[in-house]
């Protein structure tokens, strides 16, 4: 039925799990993903969407890696949008709208061609040890399931109870049941868990709701896609959303069923997401506004089901109801579900070391929500990430690991083990310090190499990335060498609104200038022959515009990542004590003792370790 001892267990379909999966079978692996309902695998619980604001950033990452996340929503995709386009490079972000029920079925399929890859249909509600070892899984019907390392990717699913107004019920997943056993034998191990809180708008019909109300928000008209192979398909055409608002009656009426809620009245005891809260605590927080976006979103290229994204509640379903109704466009809207709120248990990420690993347990690994963080390009990063280093531990391999000036992965697992978490964590732009090197349009330069090399990422996606580094390389050179005549490029500056220039000039000066794009040089002989000759496409046109345009900015944050690196190389010693560093503040020693920082540079970021705290560890260090 099973093999006798498996390298890689993975307790869970989700994004985390179906990524973990992925990679750990991918690196050579023989891999086992259990989870309990095979048909819901890569399921999109809340919204149909991957990417967004330093999201998209993430979703490239996984893909230059190696992951399925970017070839799975460009194949079911349904809208492209790159988001902040008016900002700098570093802050564009893409996002694909999905037909959901594709997005599951195309994950499944991906994990059904992937060799070492076996699959079982059940719950976990026990875990096998040897000592300070994980040693394997045992499942509901009491089968034990040996494995060499554990990924557990739980999702909302421990323990879970989801909330409607005054009603509750188990649940991981509205139709779905809640996992148990799991936290209980993880605090017996000495683990610390918690409590956290998300919630889901309703569904509701389309047919029922009046576009013509609603301002239409369609797709790019030049759209792109997530992953940077050429397996997946730039979108022909392209399935609109729509934008409606709240208002002050809407407000009224939820306001109504205020003593019924469960956020409200004590029931929900648990913190929910600060970033993405539910609309009674956007009210509620917010009462000074008289209105809030709501994005109407497709389910599907056929379905008439539609998210309400930014309506997320946990209000009664009658209140929900009434309440929806008075939104312009939504007079006539049917429900096919209401909105509610789930309760889930998550391990605090602190007890984890950077490679996902736990400290307390050697070869067991947490990614996705049971650590503390909310939406499915967080989970899918630690999820990849898990999965590629449970292998390296089978493997006696080194542990891979990003760090904060090589991926928003690297931000996002050390802000979660250095930091902790009392809220869901979500990614941001802001929380990358070095954003301007971190952009979605290089996430294949940065990656795809170093996973290459240890044999995650493909051949064909090295021969890919050659390609583009040497077209880049070669529109660079170009354009630093190629000088334009005043009576050329002066017709291209008047459109712009550019002071025309008086002497020949290189290219790569001109189009510095910041109202000036790479596509307005396409006019002139010169680049169009050589673009054509050398078969550059978009991508790479893009890539060369924002590396003349912000090469001072990328070079100056290089510097500074470049002196973050040098304090990342100072180790501190394993299980180091620091009571006995009498200078340290007594916070900084109790903070330290806690998480057990493995670099100075680590332990720079946690709060309450002040600047002379580090200069005593430098100098205990004997710097």
């Amino acid at each position: 039925m099973f093999r006798d001892i498996y390298d890689v267990i993975v307790v869970g379909g989700g994004h985390a799990g179906a990524e973990a999966a992925a990679a750990a079978a991918n690196m050579g692996s023989n891999t086992l993903l259990i989870t309990m309902n095979l048909q819901n695998i890569g399921q999109m619980s809340c919204n149909p969407a991957m990417g967004g604001i330093a999201k998209g950033q993430i979703v490239r990452e996984i893909d230059a890696l190696g992951g399925y996340s970017g070839i799975v929503s460009d194949s079911s995709a349904i809208q492209f949008k790159m988001l902040n386009r008016s900002k700098g490079p570093a802050m564009w972000s893409p996002r694909v709208q999905s037909d959901r029920m594709m997005f599951a079925q195309h994950w499944r399929n991906k994990l059904e061609q992937t060799e070492h890859l076996d699959f079982y249909q059940e719950m976990v509600t026990d875990l096998l040890f040897e000592k300070d070892r994980i040693a394997g899984v045992v499942t509901t019907l009491g089968i034990e399931i040996k494995a060499k390392s554990v990924v557990l990717t739980s999702g909302t699913f421990l323990n879970g109870l989801i909330h409607i107004g005054e009603k509750q019920f188990g649940g991981g997943r509205a139709g779905e049941s809640a996992s148990f056993g799991l936290t209980e034998r993880l605090i017996e191990r000495g683990f610390t868990s918690g409590r956290m809180k998300t919630g889901t708008p309703p569904r509701v019909d389309g047919r029922s709701l009046d576009y013509s109300k609603m301002i239409e928000q369609p797709g790019d008209s030049n759209p792109s896609k997530l992953s940077y192979l050429d397996d997946s398909h730039i979108l022909k055409s392209q399935r609109s959303c729509h934008m409606t608002y709240t208002s002050p009656v809407v407000h009224d009426l939820l306001r109504e069923g205020f003593d019924r809620s469960p956020m409200f009245n004590g029931r929900i005891k648990s913190i929910g997401p600060r970033y993405c809260p539910s609309v009674e605590d956007k009210i509620n927080r917010f009462a000074e506004k008289d209105r809030h976006q709501l994005f109407v979103e497709p389910e599907g290229w056929d379905t008439v089901e539609v998210y309400v994204n930014g309506f997320s509640t946990s209000l009664p379903e009658e209140v929900q109801f009434k309440a929806l109704s008075a939104v312009v466009g939504f007079e006539k809207v049917k429900f096919f579900r209401p909105g509610y709120a789930i309760e889930y248990d998550f391990f605090q990420p602190t007890q984890l070391k950077h490679s996902l690993e736990t400290k307390l347990v050697s070869g067991l690994f947490f990614a996705g929500q049971i650590n503390g963080t909310t939406g499915y390009e967080e989970a899918a990063s630690q999820g990849i990430m898990a999965g590629i280093n449970a292998h390296n531990h089978v493997a006696q391999k080194e542990s891979f690991i990003l760090s904060r000036e090589e991926a928003y992965i690297g931000v996002l697992i050390d802000d979660l083990i250095t930091k902790g978490t009392e809220e869901p964590y979500r990614m941001f732009t802001s929380r990358a310090e070095y954003r301007t090197l971190l952009r979605q349009d290089n996430a294949d330069l940065r990656l795809t190499p170093r996973s290459h090399e240890m044999g995650l990422a493909s051949d064909k996606r090295m021969r890919l990335l050659e390609t583009k580094s040497q077209k880049t390389t070669a529109l660079l050179r170009f354009f630093e060498k190629t000088s334009v005549v005043p009576e050329d490029i002066n017709p291209i500056l008047a459109k712009r609104d550019s002071n025309p220039v008086k002497q020949s000039l290189k290219m790569g000066k001109v189009l510095s200038r910041p109202n000036l794009t790479i596509a307005d040089f396409l006019s002139l002989n010169t680049v169009r022959d050589f673009v054509a000759k050398e078969a550059i496409d978009i991508a790479t046109l893009e890539q060369v515009e924002i590396q003349i345009k912000y090469a001072g900015y990328i070079a100056k944050e290089k510097l500074q990542a470049d002196k973050l690196s040098a304090l990342e190389h100072v180790p501190i010693p394993k299980d180091f004590d620091y009571e006995k560093v009498k200078s340290l503040s007594i916070e900084a020693r109790q903070k330290l003792n806690k998480i057990q920082p493995v670099t100075i540079a680590q332990a720079s970021r946690i709060s309450g370790v002040s600047p002379s705290d580090l200069s005593v560890l430098l100098v205990y260090m004997g710097r």
